[in-house]
């Protein structure tokens, strides 16, 4: 019986030690500043998401004079408090930060 205990666990420990996995690659700083350059020199790009109050900041820039681009984008998480962007046709930036869908406007900075 005890036999069998220490050859069973043997025989499990022997197979751990067959699995294969595929190791890391190495890090290479290179290839990191090399895409940082290509992508805008360290500029995060954030993609264009739409959200609950896209249609009412839209609406919002409209009113105080902002118009074309892609429409008023999510900046952050969805939730409570939201952060919503717009780029207007002559390049100004509108913003607007929502709290429980009552939004108001903020004041950007310039792009």
């Amino acid at each position: 019986m005890k036999r069998s205990i220490v050859l069973m666990s043997c025989l499990i420990l022997l197979s751990g030690c067959a699995i294969r996995s595929k190791p890391m690659p190495a890090w290479n700083p290179a290839l990191k500043t090399a895409h940082a350059a290509t992508v805008g020199d360290g500029i995060e790009r954030v993609p264009f998401r739409t959200g609950i109050s896209s249609v009412t900041v839209e609406r919002m820039a409209a009113a105080s004079g902002c118009k074309g681009g892609q429409g008023a984008g999510l900046m952050t998480v969805a939730g409570p408090v939201e952060v919503y962007r717009m780029v207007c046709e002559n390049k100004q930036v509108y913003m607007a930060r929502c709290e429980f869908r009552q939004c108001k406007p903020m004041a950007a900075g310039r792009s």
